[in-house]
């Protein structure tokens, strides 16, 4: 059997600087964890999947963000995974298609609530 998958979700004003995310993509692999980050503007979204120490080592990686707020605290994913991915990081430039990475992982309506979407 498979270990439970853990994740979180963190919300910042934005995510511009390419040291962060170079930082950011190197914890993942270190984590063994998979990253999504929403760079580039507002607002800046980081979403983190993994083992429960490797979401909570991820989060705590130690980075300092202008209005960083971890909306959705680490925590066991509820229903299986509908997708298995593996460990790194994705970028993507717009909310929307954040949005839409997380409807194809079944954690559209989870994402929305912590993101107070909905």
């Amino acid at each position: 059997m498979a270990s439970p998958l853990w994740h979180a979700l963190i919300r910042t004003h934005r995510i511009t600087s390419r040291r962060k995310v170079a930082h950011l993509r190197k914890a993942a692999d270190w984590f063994e964890c998979w990253a999504l980050l929403r760079s580039g503007g507002c607002p800046g979204i980081m979403y983190c999947k993994g083992s429960e120490d490797g979401v909570k080592e991820w989060v705590e990686c130690g980075l300092r963000y202008k209005d960083f707020r971890l909306v959705a605290k680490p925590s066991l994913i509820d229903s299986p995974p509908s997708s298995t991915d593996p460990p790194g990081l994705t970028e993507l430039a717009a909310v929307s298609d954040f949005a839409e990475a997380m409807a194809e992982r079944g954690n559209l309506l989870w994402f929305e609530r912590a993101m107070g979407f909905s």
